[in-house]
């Protein structure tokens, strides 16, 4: 079973050992904290020192020239960039970073209308419809709000600039989640059934795997073991059984195995007699041997 989550490779013993000296945990530990304080005291007007601002971001590039060195003896010692990167970021926040990343390369896609994972597919089912409303009035709000406090706050420059940075990734994110589910459709392709869910849902189930599709509008849902839950503006209109269970990895990587999957699309009439014929049709013959 592949999702998002790659199978990942052992990495390659180092044929040689990192050098000693200050570890980047110790300037990790040194750095952030002192970063976070500067922020705190700007945040909420206490005056901090030219010295002390200077130093701050001095220990910043220290860290920062720390984490790119042994980014690139890693690469030296046989490591390829996704082994390497992944020695110096915590899984978590690896995940984050990514989905975060995929979020705003979304509104990339929705703007040039280049759907995500279509190339080969034998059947295309959008599931955003029902929620576009829903999200284009979120985003007014979001919107409006940002408008607002920039009026509010217009004494306070520090705190403007912060929250007009975060009231603007706000928006962006709003339409980025939007624009994740416009991109990303469930596709079927050979006999595999892709279900997606924004950026943070991308399951591949083998058709042999499918013991049963029905057709079935549900507006409320409880969260159990096992079950997996995809709505889109609140509903659900197909219901998948499977033979044993998958795993829908949650956002931060922990795993979820799932027998059941209720997921939405715009004509689930279509998705429904798609993966009905797909499971029907016959295998192929194998290739016919030629004797000794």
């Amino acid at each position: 079973m592949t999702t998002t989550s790659e199978v990942q490779t052992p990495l390659p013993e180092p044929r040689e050992r990192l050098p000693r000296g200050p570890t980047l945990s110790t300037l990790r530990a040194v750095a952030v904290p002192t970063q976070l304080a500067l922020i705190a005291c700007l945040f909420s007007g206490v005056p901090v020192p030219d010295a002390v601002l200077l130093g701050g971001k001095l220990l910043l590039l220290i860290m920062l020239g720390a984490e790119v060195y042994v980014w690139l003896r890693l690469r030296r010692l046989g490591l390829s960039p996704r082994q390497a990167l992944a020695r110096l970021v915590p899984e978590r926040v690896a995940r984050y970073v990514t989905h975060e990343a995929r979020i705003l390369a979304s509104l990339v896609r929705w703007v040039v209308r280049r759907p995500h994972g279509v190339g080969e597919a034998d059947g295309v089912f959008p599931h955003a419809r029902d929620q576009a409303a829903m999200m284009y009035g979120l985003t007014f709000v979001c919107v409006a709000e940002t408008v607002a406090l920039s009026f509010l706050l217009a004494r306070w420059p520090v705190v403007h600039a912060v929250l007009l940075v975060v009231d603007v990734y706000t928006v962006l994110f709003v339409l980025g989640m939007h624009a994740a589910t416009v991109t990303r459709p469930h596709v079927l392709a050979g006999d595999v059934l892709r279900v997606r869910q924004a950026a943070h849902v991308d399951i591949r189930i083998p058709l042999a795997r499918i013991a049963s599709i029905r057709r079935e509008s549900l507006f409320t849902h409880t969260k159990k073991d096992g079950e997996l839950n995809l709505p889109v503006g609140s509903q659900t209109s197909l219901t998948l059984g499977l033979t044993e269970p998958v795993n829908a990895p949650k956002l931060l990587g922990a795993a979820r195995p799932v027998r059941v999957i209720r997921l939405h699309a715009d004509d689930p009439k279509s998705l429904y007699d798609a993966v009905t014929r797909a499971r029907a049709a016959p295998a192929p013959a194998p290739a016919p041997q030629d004797a000794d």
